[in-house]
């Protein structure tokens, strides 16, 4: 039997996404079937049977399934399709996640039915969110003890009981199953909490969260694929509703993934598929590339050899792989490759640095067309490195770099200000913070009057002595007393004085609604919510023009402040207070981040150097000219770092059931350095820096796998 379905396989930035919208765009655009030799060249030498699927594909909604990898390749498939379509048809490109949680929302009501939940709207929790409410539900059964046997603090023990369930739901487990794959899969390195109690843990809480409406990324996953994936009237909905499947990356799919595709393919519906034996980037967080490679079995394979882009993969690969295989003859790197090495690491950073800022100026490359990546960006070499290009006007953007909300001081400034207008928060607000409340708060003080004026600032001196003079601490009625509570008042002068009457003026009208203001005004002015966007409205948009990091910033306060109140009006209602305590100590532990807006940078941070890591940067599936690899002898580039969830291994489809040892772990290894490097190397053009400090970070010597790369330029 003749496939209808492709696959197309091939190397990254070998046109494998290019095929597959050439394929959609024919299928769309096919509309008569009269000449069979027509449609057959049409759709790239395909039998004219091929195409007997989309017949009743419609131009107002075509039953395609469009699905990528990640948001950031969703968007850029999306605009893809749509150049190549002319926008004529209304494709919604999805990524898988977001394909479950569309298809749970939507037939929640079947899910109630079904499951015998509450009839109320279903809510889905942000990862932020779900630990805490998590980390509530096990408080006893987490003591201390526990915490101490699993060798993490209780945090980062949480977060790996999480993962276990979205580890699990994405290979397609039941959460009933977890605690034998976890029994067999561990049996070199156990657990120190029992297989069985993890499992009794995560069945708890998806339970807990079912019967609230709350939905997890996990429990989304597992919900669709034992749940409602296998319902009836599902199948039938989604057999009406898709026709054709175009997916784009699957290497980076989850196995539950799958299921959804061969379900498809078994109703007749016309499957495209790419795939990249390169890629992956996402093993070890949910992905199973060698189960979705199955897939190909059930198409007519198309593979792409050759790259129609220059990249350095052919001069550079082999040697580079020859050079770290211990039995190979040591070789050197043609000219393309350079090295950059130093003995220690802030040196080395500094000669990153300089380089990069000789060949800008010089004219040799531009500051877009360079790349560093590194296998694991520390604070102090992001600091390091954008604090120097910066001095030498060589702006620096790092790529899907998501600083935590309370590194912001308007955020912090907005924190402590609810400090002082709730009551019963007194213990949260100190002398220091208050000044810095002062001086981001005064920066364009709205006049109370509504009128057009400004004041100036209060500069940091001025904010210091007002706090320790005129800050009254109090357990659950901290405030601040009249600016002549301090003797010598006359020293703050008259601009500062005016700034700070204006503050208090604002604070005691949320603290204290007029009495002329209707019942609605009055909760309105009450919900901290609206506090925050009254604050934001006044302080800091009224005629003033943040840049737009501040107002990603502002604008995820907002809505995670939103997310969280709305996820307490489904709990057991307590002390309001104790409610905006528990947000301003969630933000204060760093857990909540910023994702700038826009997405793509747009003027400056457009024309900028990319500072990322591995994981980043092959996600993003981007190109430069010239890379920076930092630290090529370091560990990190065969560890895969944060990019490893624990027990990862252990829900792969072809290892279910199996126990996971230190033997398959080193194959691990041994096989996800050369994708790594056949990935960068397919995504530089021009010219490598290998960049080499004998000493890492921490002082101790760096005697990585790639190491002999180093050694062969010496």
């Amino acid at each position: 039997m003749i496939s209808h379905s492709i696959w197309v396989e091939g190397p990254s930035r070998s046109g494998k996404t290019t095929r597959l919208v050439e394929n959609l765009s024919n299928w769309l655009q096919t509309e008569n079937h009269n000449s069979p030799l027509s449609d057959t060249e049409k759709l790239g030498k395909q039998p004219a049977q091929s195409i007997q699927p989309l017949l009743h594909l419609q131009k107002t909604h075509p039953g395609v399934l469009v699905l990528a990898a990640n948001s950031d390749n969703r968007r850029t498939l999306a605009d893809k399709i749509a150049t190549a379509t002319q926008g004529k048809y209304p494709l919604r490109v999805k990524t898988m996640m977001g394909f479950f949680q569309d298809e749970v929302i939507l037939f929640w009501p079947l899910l109630i039915e079904s499951l015998n939940l509450k009839a109320q709207f279903p809510i889905v929790l942000r990862p932020e969110t779900e630990q805490e409410l998590a980390t509530k539900l096990w408080g006893s059964q987490l003591d201390a003890a526990t915490v101490r046997r699993a060798g993490v603090n209780e945090y980062r023990l949480v977060r790996r009981l999480l993962d276990l369930l979205q580890l699990a739901a994405y290979s397609g487990t039941r959460c009933e199953d977890i605690g034998d794959i976890l029994h067999t899969g561990l049996q070199e390195n156990p657990m120190d909490l029992e297989p069985d109690s993890v499992a009794s843990l995560l069945l708890d809480w998806r339970n807990w969260c079912l019967e609230r409406g709350l939905l997890s990324y996990g429990i989304i996953t597992e919900v669709y694929s034992q749940k409602l994936f296998s319902h009836p009237n599902y199948q039938q909905h989604l057999n009406q509703r898709y026709q054709a499947i175009v997916a784009d990356d699957v290497d980076d799919y989850p196995g539950v993934a799958r299921q959804l595709f061969d379900f498809l393919l078994d109703q007749g519906a016309v499957g495209a598929f790419s795939y990249n034996p390169d890629g992956a980037s996402r093993l070890g967080l949910g992905a199973d590339p060698d189960y979705l490679q199955g897939l190909a079995q059930r198409c007519r394979i198309q593979t792409l050899t050759t790259s129609p882009l220059p990249s350095l993969s052919d001069k550079l690969l082999t040697p580079m792989l020859d050079l770290i295989t211990p039995s190979m003859m040591l070789s050197s790197l043609p000219p393309p490759a350079r090295l950059i090495k130093t003995t220690s690491r802030a040196e080395l950073l500094r000669n990153i640095a300089k380089e990069i800022t000789q060949a800008i100026k010089s004219g040799r490359v531009k500051p877009e067309e360079v790349a560093i990546i590194a296998p694991g960006l520390d604070a102090i070499a992001r600091y390091t490195l954008v604090e120097i290009l910066t001095k030498q006007n060589i702006p620096v953007q790092s790529l899907n770099h998501q600083r935590p909300l309370i590194t912001s001081s308007v955020i912090r400034a907005l924190l402590t200000m609810l400090t002082l207008i709730y009551p019963g928060l007194g213990r949260l607000v100190h002398r220091d913070a208050v000044a810095e409340m002062l001086v981001i708060l005064s920066r364009k003080t709205q006049l109370v009057d509504h009128s057009s004026s400004f004041s100036p600032r209060i500069d940091p001196v001025r904010a210091g002595l007002i706090a320790d003079y005129c800050f009254v601490p109090h357990p659950d009625h901290p405030h601040l007393l009249p600016v002549t509570a301090f003797d010598r008042w006359d020293r703050i002068g008259y601009a500062a004085t005016t700034a700070y009457h204006q503050i208090l003026q604002w604070l005691e009208k949320q603290r204290s609604p007029c009495s002329s203001a209707t019942l609605s005004q009055r909760r309105l002015t009450s919900n901290p919510i609206s506090v925050l966007f009254l604050a934001i409205q006044d302080f800091f948009l009224t005629n003033s023009h943040l840049p737009y990091d501040q107002m990603a910033a502002l604008r995820e306060l907002l809505e995670t402040a939103q997310h969280y109140w709305e996820i307490h009006s489904r709990l057991p209602q307590g002390n309001s207070s104790t409610t905006i305590a528990e947000f301003i100590q969630l933000l204060r532990r760093g857990t909540i981040t910023a994702n700038p807006y826009p997405l793509r940078p747009i003027g400056p941070g457009s024309k900028a150097v990319t500072l990322t890591t591995i994981f980043q940067y092959r996600s993003s599936r981007t190109f430069h000219p010239w890379h920076f690899w930092l630290d090529v002898g370091s560990p990190l580039w065969v560890k895969g770092g944060a990019s490893m969830l624990f027990g990862s291994q252990l829900f792969l489809q072809q290892r279910l059931g199996e126990p996971w040892t230190a033997e398959d772990e080193n194959l691990l290894k041994e096989r996800r350095l050369p994708h790594i490097l056949a990935d960068l190397l397919s995504r530089v053009s021009d010219q490598l820096y290998l960049c080499h400090s004998d000493l890492a970070i921490n002082g101790q010597e760096q005697l990585g796998r790639m190491l002999p790369i180093v050694h062969s330029f010496l």
